[in-house]
């Protein structure tokens, strides 16, 4: 897969061993993990701060937030692509994430074929095979 040189990703979500393995998997994708977050608060700090490319968000976050305000708010201040990595299917889950217009939308687990050819969308690349 063609990517950006050093892409920077930012991994949002409220479970460590989920935010890990997601971050394990975009590395070994090639791409850097600028950080992680596990609220919709700290996301938009991390975000502003590294201003990466693309932002893996959960929908459901720790605090009053959730990861749709988060991503709003991200998009309005910086711009980063997001990608939803939920494990719902529920139409109103669905709902509430395409307020955003999300670059992309992916169910738990994630697989890292998958994961790179959403990011690869989102940065704009032609994906590999």
């Amino acid at each position: 897969m063609i990517r950006e040189p050093r892409a920077c990703v930012a991994v949002v979500d409220d479970e460590f061993l989920i935010a890990e393995a997601l971050s394990a998997q975009v590395e070994n994708l090639g791409l850097n993990v600028c950080g992680t977050a596990a609220t919709a608060e700290d996301a938009i700090a991390l975000v502003e701060k590294h201003r990466p490319e693309v932002v893996l968000m959960d929908v459901r976050l720790d605090g009053d937030k959730d990861g749709v305000d988060a991503a709003i708010a991200i998009h309005e201040r910086v711009g980063s692509k997001v990608i939803f990595v939920t494990g719902s299917r529920e139409p109103a889950t669905m709902r509430r994430i395409n307020l955003d217009h999300p670059a992309g939308v992916l169910f738990k687990p994630v697989n890292e074929r998958e994961l790179g050819r959403a990011i690869d969308a989102a940065l704009g690349s032609s994906p590999g095979v």
